[in-house]
């Protein structure tokens, strides 16, 4: 039943029905938050056992030092080994810090502002105008960190396998003031697609304009699956090297949605030559970070397979969540020519595009029902998007119980939406 074919009167009639039963919802008084990716308290749950990993008598590292002191800036060692694994990087190229990976990148973009990046020749505020390639659609706390910084943001479509990387070379290419791009490469927020290995080769050996140029690499699910075992993603710091390019990239990551999402911990990878920039940045704002809380998480996970089964739990709890989101855009929205969604098999979302100028609409007739949702324009910078279309769905935190009333909701927003915009192009 494609809406779009349908009469004016075809479309007057069913405006009327939708607005009834749209009535009908927004009385039940539903509150649910789909807002952002926050973990269930059942996933948090999960990782109960960090808070008794540490004791008073039991706090000290492998070599018998003192956590409870002062030092070690990139890490203790313990957590070194385990997530360099992780990180698919050496010990010596990565720095494990605090509980987020988000106030890392602003740190080290910050500090590309202030300071400049290896191969420049001047700070980025000494270059001015500085910009980056922004994939769209796309992090909002990405493009955040940005504005906030002053960059401009260039966005380029991000595609089934990736960014649009003619698009991508070709800006690079003949623009110095072109600084990095933000990638996240595994289960993209908000679209859940994983780069392929034709993407991370390009980006790892594209001429650039900008010696300084960064590849932030985001790479915030890298073991988020849904249940059907986690995608794998080229290893990009060693595509750099290969490329003659080892400093090109700055690799992030986190555990913050695999275990407490305040009390994770964080780490970034590169190059030898790009983590001792960072180490000698960071020397002068901290006297080292919260190594019990490293030593915690080494012993609560063991090694890789211990992480890849606390994931395995995590994708226990949050698979049906998703799987009752595209159950419902299925069955309401399928054929009607009015919405595509996207089919993730990991991450924290679903995108959702609807009729080009529908997004904002259908977010303000959510809401009122009881359905709050991300602001229009999130998942683009400077909250713009030009076709106002995306939206964002984040299934982790609500139960399915929950899930289900609000894409009952979110699925009659979007056809009345929709209805009443095809009624008036006619």
């Amino acid at each position: 039943m494609d809406l779009t074919t349908k009469t004016a009167a075809e479309l007057s009639k069913l405006a009327g029905e939708l607005a009834q039963a749209y009535d009908g919802l927004r009385g039940r008084n539903l509150s649910i938050d789909m807002t952002r990716g926050k973990p269930s308290p059942e996933q948090l749950d999960l990782s109960n056992g960090l808070l008794s990993m540490v004791t008073e008598d039991d706090c000290h590292g492998e070599d018998g030092t003192d956590y409870r002191n002062y030092g070690i800036l990139d890490g203790i060692p313990e957590a070194k080994r385990l997530f360099a694994e992780y990180m698919e990087v050496t010990p010596g190229e990565i720095i494990v810090g605090e509980n987020g990976s988000l106030p890392m990148m602003y740190d080290t973009l910050a500090a590309g502002v202030l300071f400049g990046m290896p191969g420049g020749d001047a700070p980025w505020k000494d270059q001015a105008p500085i910009k980056f390639l922004c994939p769209v659609p796309g992090y909002d706390r990405h493009f955040t960190i940005c504005e906030r910084l002053g960059i401009e943001m260039i966005t380029v479509d991000l595609g089934d396998d990736g960014p649009d990387m003619d698009a991508v070379e070709a800006a690079v290419l003949g623009d110095p003031s072109i600084k990095g791009i933000w990638c996240v490469p595994k289960y993209s927020n908000p679209t859940g697609v994983t780069y392929s290995d034709a993407v991370v080769d390009r980006l790892a050996a594209m001429p650039v304009a900008a010696a300084d140029f960064r590849v932030i690499w985001d790479n915030a699910y890298a073991a988020h699956h849904l249940g059907g075992g986690p995608a794998t993603v080229k290893n990009l710091l060693q595509a750099c090297k290969d490329a003659g390019n080892p400093d090109r990239v700055l690799m992030f990551g986190s555990t913050s949605k695999m275990t407490m999402a305040g009390s994770g911990i964080a780490m970034m990878a590169g190059s030898a030559t790009n983590i001792k920039d960072a180490l000698g940045k960071q020397f002068a704002a901290t006297i080292g970070p919260d190594k019990i809380n490293q030593l915690r998480h080494v012993r609560f996970f063991g090694d890789m397979d211990g992480i890849r089964a606390h994931m395995d739990k995590q994708a226990a709890i949050i698979g049906p969540k998703f799987a009752a989101v595209d159950a419902i855009l299925e069955r309401r929205l399928a054929g009607k020519g009015i919405a595509t969604w996207t089919k993730p098999e990991g991450g924290y979302f679903v995108s959702v595009d609807v009729l080009d100028g529908c997004a904002a609409e259908v977010i303000r007739l959510s809401f009122e029902a009881g359905v709050k949702l991300v602001p229009p324009g999130s998942t683009f910078p400077y909250g713009n998007d030009p076709n106002d279309r995306n939206i964002r769905l984040a299934p982790t935190m609500p139960s399915v119980g929950d899930i289900q009333s609000a894409m009952e909701i979110f699925c009659t927003c979007v056809e009345l939406a929709a209805v009443n915009t095809l009624k008036q192009a006619k």
